[in-house]
């Protein structure tokens, strides 16, 4: 909201007269400069607007944004007198009078402005809250989480449903362009838990903004070939005691809430949050399957119900002190806890080359993962003179524990069990992270960053298989397949970057350096597996500002997926009575080559991006399917080959009026996979698109409507075919005592269209699977801001005026 009103300013002043805007660029020499900052926050106001006029008549000369430090800066100005005005959405604007230019004063720095902020009239908020629902900026898109109505009961993953980069499956598992393989930061911080879980268990009423950072700097851990999701939760910036509760409920055993309190005066935060959610799904399933071993051909087809029930608790803290002027110190905690269960009754018919008759049979399976895990941390800023010149040092520490329980039996029609199996794993795992990074201003537009980052990651992974013993009614251990391994794993990175500018274009080239120690022992077959290795990651980011509203950008970044877990353990692992896993230690690590060049602009009434990708994966990691057994199938992890994605996404924000908006978003590209499978050459490709269309509606004061259209195409693997599915969700939002309370009626899946149909197929198998869930789901939010709520005041807007000197 802040600064798409901010933009709009700096495209109002791109028109200013041109024969003035041609003369000041022919005959000035004289330059202006400044950093905007919020005066009780003491942070930088990114994009800011600056407005330099004559004083003389009170032209208007040029129109800046600040940038992500604040800065602003006016070249080639003639010699005058001049005044400056400061605007920013929620401040105070302050005008700055009597700058004068002369030739034996030619530069003047206006050092740090601050702005006071102030209270809007509420109807002018609400209009400028409506604008769009995401943004891009330098190296991310964000995604404003409070304006997606049609998911404000449900989690993140319900959230970047609307995001055209990202696919959700019925599951909750999530894609990046395609990729499972990113990282997700919550408040800057790595989660603890693994990125599609983290996803599925923050409720998205406790986040303020999702980042969606494909192209990340080598600050950033490489870690991810696809990128970086960071989740900014929310906190009040309001002096005093302050908060907000949740409460939602929904047909079918659905129900949470959240509640968040918040205290800050000037020299220290507090902030305190509780969530908890439980959601059960329902659905239905069907699945084929055949295979062939030694020329004998069996087969199994399968249909039935299904459900999905997910409970979650979330607790967080965190304390912030000010310790002068120049020192922060911060330290949080965090405690979660998830219990996923999964299951399963299915009427199965299975046939035989050996015996054609069809065996009827039911299944009946059942998993319960349940995890929980705590983290804390501490962190530490010094900020030097002069400005930007700044040391800060954060150390975190987490640990986590789970286990995780798989039955499934097979009955007769006369529901008596006749095979049963079940699998057991568990084990904690922790991590130490350690990271120290300093920031150097170099001259008037450049800035260096350096380095030193650790993470220390020790974890355990025990693994049982257990058979049905039907005369002692009861599951019987087997060893041979019960395995127990631990994973010790340490990266050691240091990095350089340096920033700087050139006229109206800016770049930022940085290097990155990682030494990779890991070991790999399986305590059960007494074997050993390390690594110790060096990887260098360069980045490049290029960007110009060709007119007010208007920029272009480039980016190169390399980045990587180190293999884990089961995908390394050396030993067969039985997931269910129809799969068995088995990985590989000697797998090598994927790396990524990423491309990216944009173009946004600005307008009065729409905000459009057009952003082009070219990717090339190496090493490429695939869970290759073969024969295990008749109607078992082997999944093995292994190194293909290589992958290419070639495409754009396009964002369009439009404003028909004042009570209607418009965002239209859409990803299209071409995938290619290709590389060697069992000692075979193969190639394979599709085009692949998905888009989104949003539309809200303000039906009256404090009512608000919104409609979304969400479709993804069909996609490729290397040995399956995903197909395409449509989804289209409502949500209507009344608000109560000038926006003290809030009920939001959501509708998801309104025509029952979403699916999950796979084929996969082999010289030797073939297997086809159908899945759909509970559809409309209908849920309900009530939310409540408490010592928020301020009457509204007069809307004329507030201002401070200063001089220059």
């Amino acid at each position: 909201m802040i600064k798409y009103a901010s933009l709009m300013w700096i495209s109002y002043a791109a028109f200013m007269p041109a024969a003035f805007a041609q003369e000041s660029s022919q005959k000035g020499y004289g330059v202006i400069a400044g950093k905007i900052y919020d005066a009780g926050q003491q942070l930088p106001l990114e994009l800011a607007t600056a407005i330099l006029f004559r004083q003389q008549d009170s032209a208007m000369v040029l129109g800046a944004a600040a940038k992500a430090d604040g800065g602003f800066r006016f070249e080639k100005i003639s010699a005058g007198a001049y005044y400056l005005e400061i605007q920013f959405l929620g401040f105070k604007k302050k005008r700055i009078a009597n700058i004068a230019l002369t030739p034996e004063r030619a530069t003047v720095d206006l050092g740090k402005i601050l702005l006071q902020q102030t209270t809007l009239s509420m109807a002018e908020v609400e209009v400028q809250a409506e604008a769009h629902s995401m943004s891009y900026q330098l190296d991310k898109k964000v995604i404003s989480v409070g304006k997606q109505q049609t998911a404000a009961s449900g989690t993140l993953v319900e959230v970047l449903e609307n995001v055209p980069s990202i696919t959700v499956d019925l599951e909750g598992n999530v894609s990046l362009r395609g990729s499972s393989n990113f990282t997700v930061l919550v408040d800057g911080r790595p989660s603890v838990l693994e990125p599609s879980e983290a996803l599925q268990q923050i409720p998205a009423s406790t986040v303020e903004n999702i980042e969606i950072i494909t192209n990340p700097s080598a600050k950033y851990n490489p870690e991810g070939t696809s990128g970086i999701i960071n989740i900014v939760l929310k906190k009040d910036r309001r002096q005093g005691i302050s908060g907000l509760a949740n409460l939602n409920a929904g047909v079918g055993d659905k129900y949470g809430g959240d509640f968040l309190y918040d205290y800050r005066d000037k020299n220290y935060q507090a902030t305190l949050g509780v969530d908890y959610n439980r959601r059960l799904v329902t659905g239905a399933r069907r699945e084929e399957n055949e295979t062939t071993l030694a020329g004998r051909t069996s087969s199994t087809a399968s249909e039935g119900d299904s459900r999905r029930q997910d409970n979650s608790l979330g607790l967080r803290s965190e304390l912030r002190l000010t310790l002068g002027t120049r020192d922060v110190a911060s330290f949080g905690a965090r405690y979660g806890w998830r219990d996923n269960k999964r299951g399963a009754a299915l009427h199965y018919l299975e046939r035989s080359d050996l015996d054609p008759e069809a065996v009827q049979y039911r299944s009946a399976s059942e998993r319960d993962r349940e995890r929980n895990f705590y983290a804390m941390h501490t962190a530490y800023q010094h900020r030097f003179a002069p400005e930007g010149h700044e040391l800060s040092a954060e150390m975190s520490f987490s640990r986590r524990e789970g286990e995780e329980a798989t039955t499934h039996n097979l009955r007769t029609l006369a529901n008596a069990i006749f095979s049963g199996q079940r699998t057991t794993e568990d084990g904690p795992s922790q991590e130490l992270r350690a990271k120290l990074d300093y920031t150097l201003p170099v001259g008037e537009k450049g800035k260096l960053e350096a380095g030193y980052q650790s993470e220390l990651e020790r974890s355990e992974d025990r693994t049982g298989l257990y058979e049905y013993e039907a005369t002692q009614n009861e599951y019987v251990l087997l060893p041979q397949f019960s395995n127990r391994t631990r994973y010790d794993e340490n990266v050691h990175a240091l990095y350089a970057l340096y920033a700087g500018a050139w006229k109206s274009a800016g770049y930022q080239i940085g290097l990155r350096g990682e030494l990779t120690d890991r070991a790999i022992v399986s305590q059960s077959a007494g074997q050993r597996f390390t690594i110790a290795q060096w990887d260098y990651f360069p980045a490049v980011h290029l960007s110009n500002q060709i007119a007010a509203g208007h920029q272009i950008m480039a980016s190169y970044t390399r980045r990587i997926d180190r293999p884990g877990g089961g995908e390394l353990e050396p030993f067969q692992t039985w997931t269910d009575a129809y799969n068995v896993r088995v990985g590989d230690p000697a797998l090598r690590a994927e790396y990524l080559d990423s491309y990216e060049a944009g173009y946004q602009a600005t307008f009065e009434r729409s905000l459009w991006s057009i952003e082009a990708y070219y990717r090339k994966t190496h090493n490429k990691i695939e869970d290759v399917r073969s024969v295990y057994a008749d109607n078992v199938t082997l999944h093995s992890a292994a190194n293909i080959g290589s992958d290419y994605a070639f495409g754009s996404e396009l964002l369009l924000n439009y404003d028909f009026s004042k009570n209607w908006t418009a965002n239209l978003t859409g990803n299209l590209y071409r995938y290619r996979i290709e590389g060697a499978l069992f000692g075979e050459a193969f190639a394979r490709e599709s085009f692949n698109w998905n888009t989104r269309l949003s539309n809200t509606l303000k039906l009256r004061a404090g009512t608000q409507l919104q409609l979304d259209a969400n479709y993804n195409s069909p996609s490729i693997s290397t040995q399956g075919r995903r197909e395409g599915f449509f989804t289209a969700n409502a949500a209507i939002k009344q608000e109560f005592f000038g926006k003290l309370l809030s009920a939001t009626l959501q509708v998801r899946d309104l025509f029952r269209s979403a699916k999950y149909e796979h084929t996969s197929a082999g010289a030797d198998f073939y297997n086809y699977s159908y899945s759909t869930r509970e559809a409309p789901a209908v849920m309900l939010n009530l939310k409540y801001n408490f010592n928020s709520y301020k009457p509204e005041r007069d809307a004329r807007p507030q201002e401070q005026e200063e001089e220059a000197f």
